[in-house]
């Protein structure tokens, strides 16, 4: 049995509700994170299924209470204009065939202007951290197409991007994203070969041994002098979790989740340690996608949608307990996930519903990782937080 974590006022919603006529077949967990941000004249949205867990999401109706922004069959959607700039008061409900409330979880949107009060005197420096959803390239490579727009002067740090693995010379897009890596992986794994190459045969790209070294050290520093000019970035990401759950039962999850923490303690640590003003934006992590199809196109019968949310929802809730209220320490959630459409996020082909027919369906056909669209949804959300702060 997993153990109950503690409930967070106006963060997080636990409320377990069965309908009287077996419609509301479990509990109905529903979590917001203390803040989403928004900029002017960039989408920001609130996926529910993004944000609440039941087996059968269509016994409940969403009910959002907001002055803001409008309720969608599957999301809340807004746009900000420049007079919308300040915090505004969002809450969840979901509601049952009775219409009674069984979860509820409020949040603040946070809306920030657009244009920049004054330009930076340098250009701005930002680590993306992060397994195969950063490795892609495209959430970041959206970030800076963002800041290029406004006017922002921005440079993304790291010793990956586009052609890495076949050792073409990286352009502007750069971060530290590594397929199937996990936080222990990053804290931990080293290899002799942190630069260059499959993403598989690589060690963390922090770790390094001297030949006076007993053992390899984290050294951020160092890391810094080689890769950005010596000076801590302005920004650091991580957007990790994936990975150190995916393959969690109900009976390991919480176990797995502790190693995360961990080590995820570790990463930030090591970050605060190097740069004492870097700000920190510790991504939730994404939603699958919105059809069972997907996964059995990735994984056949080794994994089912609902374990994965299952596990997820958990690992986000953690987070949650576990890191909010550290923005003194200048960490803070950065809820990108709330804002990925989960049907049209992700990518899908389309072929003969069965051998015996030439009628065609369309199925989604990848479980956790996006679509382009689905990415710059991600790279929006982040680059909405990075002004935020």
């Amino acid at each position: 049995m997993n153990r109950l974590f503690p409930i967070l006022p106006l963060l997080l919603a636990f409320l377990s509700a069965r309908g009287e006529n077996g419609d509301l077949p479990g509990e109905a967990r529903l979590l917001l994170p203390p803040a989403i941000h928004a900029l002017e004249r960039l989408e920001a949205n609130l996926y529910f299924e993004n944000a609440f867990l039941l087996l059968n999401p269509a016994a409940v109706v969403p009910d959002v209470v907001s002055a803001r922004g409008a309720q969608q069959n599957a999301r809340w959607t807004w746009t900000p204009k420049p007079e919308d700039v300040g915090d505004h008061a969002l809450r969840l409900e979901l509601r049952d065939g009775g219409n009674a409330v069984v979860a509820r979880a409020s949040t603040t949107v946070r809306v920030r202007p657009r244009a920049l009060a004054s330009a930076p005197d340098r250009p701005l420096s930002l680590l993306i951290v992060g397994d195969s959803l950063t490795a892609a390239s495209v959430y970041p490579a959206r970030v800076l197409e963002l800041a290029k727009e406004d006017g922002l002067p921005l440079k993304l740090v790291g010793t990956r991007g586009p052609g890495a693995e076949e050792g073409k010379p990286l352009g502007e897009v750069r971060h530290e994203g590594y397929g199937g890596w996990t936080a222990k992986r990053f804290a931990t794994h080293y290899t002799g070969k942190a630069r260059g190459g499959p993403a598989k045969e690589c060690g963390s790209p922090f770790l390094y041994q001297d030949p006076s070294d007993e053992k390899p050290r984290f050294d951020l520093a160092r890391y810094y002098g080689e890769f950005n000019e010596g000076a801590a970035p302005d920004f650091v990401t991580i957007l990790l979790g994936c990975n150190d759950t995916f393959h969690a039962t109900d009976e390991t999850i919480e176990e797995r989740i502790d190693l995360f923490v961990r080590h995820t303690e570790t990463l930030l640590a090591q970050i605060r340690e190097a740069g004492a003003d870097t700000r920190i934006g510790l991504l939730l992590p994404m939603p699958p996608a919105a059809s069972q199809d997907a996964f059995g196109a990735n994984y056949g019968s080794n994994q089912t949608r609902w374990q994965y949310l299952r596990n997820r929802h958990r690992l986000v809730g953690r987070m949650v307990e576990t890191f909010s209220g550290r923005e003194k320490a200048g960490i803070d959630l950065v809820p990108a996930h709330l804002n990925l459409d989960p049907v049209h996020g992700f990518p899908s082909a389309t072929a003969p519903a069965h051998a015996r027919t030439e009628t065609e369906v369309t199925r989604q056909n990848n479980g956790v990782h996006p679509s382009p669209a689905g990415y710059k949804q991600i790279g929006d959300a982040v680059y909405a937080w990075l002004r935020g702060v």
